[in-house]
């Protein structure tokens, strides 16, 4: 929960964005999959998780490749999220 929140901190002047887990709680809905134009996840495992719990949903899912291993707002995650979204050259 971590990463999904500091990324939804630091792309929100550029993204209207909405975090969401998949193994807490309150998990991802489809309603908040089919509000997204952009999905994006953590770990490859989550993406093969989403498609599982919701085949219907046909939008482009990116992975980030960053492993839970930070805590929210550390600087070297911050760092990560920023690099390795450059990486993936939505925008």
């Amino acid at each position: 929960m971590h990463r999904s929140k500091t990324a939804e901190r630091i792309f929100k002047d550029k993204f209207e964005t909405k975090s969401a887990g998949l193994y807490n709680d309150n998990p991802v809905s489809e309603e908040q999959l089919e509000w997204a134009d952009l999905i994006l996840v953590m770990e490859e495992h989550q993406r093969e998780e989403i498609a599982k719990r919701f085949p219907k949903i046909k939008k482009k899912i990116i992975c980030l490749d960053i492993p839970d291993i930070y805590f929210y707002n550390q600087p070297a995650l911050i760092n990560k999220l920023k690099e390795n979204f450059k990486k993936c050259k939505i925008y």
